[in-house]
């Protein structure tokens, strides 16, 4: 846990000192330290001490990469979390926001904005538009559960599926259909970013991550006994198919937020997860703290990666955290194979 928290707050300072013009880290320091209200003044100018707030790196910092970070861990850590939900109330170590089709709903009501709709709602159109489609694809899964015998994970699972891609193919032909101009957009924003971050919609990040992290914190005893099967959840006093369903709403609630700011960021629910039992144990009262911890360290790393791999050019997050998480599944077959 400390070494998460460490590692959580060195990627911060340097996601915020490097991307298209380094900054260095002690006038970082000296703006964070300016906006905190500490003493705000840099090194000696032409003609005395300069306040850091006249300074445009002060404003590059506290104005466009702080904000940038802040989402980073917002988001990293909300998608770790939701994966481990999701795979403890499956029982389906796979399970992740992608399964599910909530990210794909997200993703099919922002494009649908981006190609055909436009900006009614000015810049909120987006995120509003994004989020119903989550919550959209949400309803539709649980529609379909309720229509067939049995609500076991695997129906959960498989109505998911159907619905990810059913969203996947709309989010394609909106894309050709649409203004053809507007393709790059579609790209950058179905493969992730967090180009959007401003401070009028940190709050939204926020919301997200800490619905999720305060609902599973709330039931990680509840969520413990899912660990001994569901009958012996159910003889505990779980009710496991209405926490199932209410898990559910609350990790596409927190997705369709997450998405509608930062778009669709691959495999960080799938990776987390695993990547924390070991460190954290089973038990979901640690494993819950560790997943935000090192789902915030991913997503800053990736960030970071994404930004100063091909400058000036930032690439979309998505294609670091695919590739890492190609990856991680590559090497789980090998180390799993008889």
């Amino acid at each position: 846990m400390a070494a998460g928290a460490a590692a959580v707050a060195a990627l911060a300072l340097l996601s915020i000192a490097y991307g298209s013009t380094v900054i260095a880290l002690s006038d970082v320091v000296a703006a964070l330290g300016h906006a905190a209200g500490l003493d705000g003044d840099v090194v000696s100018g032409p003609v005395g001490k300069i306040p850091v707030a006249k300074i445009p790196v002060a404003k590059i910092v506290v104005d466009l990469r702080l904000p940038r970070t802040i989402m980073a861990i917002c988001v990293g850590a909300g998608l770790g979390v939701i994966g481990a939900l999701l795979q403890t109330v499956t029982r389906n170590d796979l399970a992740d926001p992608f399964l599910f089709g909530l990210s794909s709903g997200a993703a099919a009501g922002a494009v649908s904005v981006i190609t055909i709709f436009g900006d009614h709602f000015g810049i909120w159109t987006l995120p509003i538009a994004a989020f119903t489609g989550g919550i959209l694809a949400a309803g539709i899964v649980l529609l379909l559960v309720s229509r067939v015998r049995g609500q076991g994970p695997e129906r959960l699972i498989l109505a998911g599926l159907a619905v990810s891609f059913m969203f996947t193919a709309l989010t394609n032909y909106l894309v050709f259909a649409g203004d053809q101009r507007a393709a790059h957009s579609v790209l950058f924003w179905t493969m992730g970013g967090l180009g959007l971050a401003r401070w009028d919609n940190i709050g939204l990040a926020a919301l997200g991550a800490g619905t999720i992290l305060a609902y599973a914190l709330w039931n990680h005893r509840r969520l413990d006994a899912f660990l001994a099967g569901e009958n012996a959840a159910e003889s505990l006093g779980v009710p496991v198919a209405r926490m199932r369903r209410t898990a559910f709403l609350v990790a596409a609630f927190s997705t369709a937020i997450l998405v509608s700011v930062a778009g669709v960021i691959g495999f960080v629910g799938l990776m987390i997860p695993h990547l924390s039992r070991p460190l954290a144990g089973p038990l979901h009262l640690r494993l819950i703290v560790a997943c935000a911890l090192f789902g915030a360290v991913l997503l800053l790393a990736s960030d970071l990666l994404a930004r100063t791999l091909l400058p000036p050019q930032e690439l979309p997050i998505g294609i670091i955290t695919s590739s890492v998480g190609a990856f991680f599944v590559v090497t789980m077959l090998i180390r799993n194979r008889p």
